[in-house]
């Protein structure tokens, strides 16, 4: 059930238009995101014993994909009525769901190079079209100044990479921290000049990605392996949200999951 109005939504797009990016307080179930972090530990800890996944991201710094089944496969998150009607709003109404993982910095990670999370769509033309890549983020942890908060400008996600960088140089387009209670969730245009910062602390910091695109962005690094058995218990929007990954009979006789290495632009 939504918790906003249509005309709240329209605000809300008009914000994200603007800025590239809006945040919904205390939005998400903390209980149920409680339930992601016990669920959450024991896959980041095989992560950390996997030595080709180290430096992907960065020094202590992980990329985690989360299996779409049990806790993780709660339309509570991925079929949230306000967070749809904004993707929608910004996005077209009729959009994929393409990715579902985490970012995780550890004690010793360092700041990220600032990045775009894709290419220009268009790289021959001098300008940005409307949004077609969404990142939906929220933490399974407070974030704070001190573990590592994500820092993102405003407004570049419709400037070209170089726009982007003359007005970072000018002062016209500054990185802020964005700091997040848990429960809140992030709405962000991929594009937006960002980069992630050092966790300082002993505790790593989970930030779960949700992918929203247009019906006809994809991009073949990223892909939620759905398997049968919770393809049969999603509802008709979910099965449509989620029409172009595959569905495998096991998580287990997949091959090969996710691996999403190219991640800066």
């Amino acid at each position: 059930m939504a918790r906003y109005d249509a005309t709240t939504h329209d605000r809300l797009a008009a914000d994200f238009n603007r800025d590239g990016f809006v945040v919904l307080e205390q939005h998400y179930d903390p209980e149920r995101l409680a339930a992601w972090a016990r669920a959450f530990r024991p896959l980041l800890d095989t992560a950390l014993s996997d030595p080709t996944l180290a430096g992907e991201r960065g020094k202590q710094r992980f990329y985690v994909t989360l299996p779409f089944e049990g806790v993780f496969a709660d339309p509570h998150f991925f079929e949230d009525d306000d967070v749809l009607a904004i993707v929608q709003r910004v996005a077209g109404a009729d959009p994929v769901m393409c990715q579902l993982a985490t970012d995780t910095p550890l004690k010793g990670s360092e700041h990220q190079g600032i990045h775009r999370d894709t290419p220009a769509l268009f790289p021959e033309m001098d300008l940005e079209p409307p949004s077609y890549q969404l990142a939906v983020n929220f933490p399974l942890c407070d974030v704070t100044l001190d573990n590592g908060p994500l820092e993102t400008t405003r407004g570049t996600h419709r400037m070209t990479r170089e726009q982007a960088q003359r007005a970072m140089a000018a002062g016209e387009a500054v990185l802020e921290p964005i700091t997040m209670r848990l429960g809140d969730v992030m709405i962000r245009d991929v594009r937006l000049m960002h980069r992630g910062t050092p966790n300082h602390t002993d505790v790593p910091r989970p930030m779960v990605v949700i992918g929203y695109s247009r019906h006809w962005y994809l991009r073949p690094e990223v892909r939620i392996d759905v398997p049968r058995a919770t393809w049969e218990t999603l509802s008709e929007r979910a099965r449509r949200l989620l029409r172009h990954n595959p569905i495998v009979d096991s998580l287990q006789d997949v091959q090969r999951t996710e691996r999403y290495q190219a991640f800066a632009y």
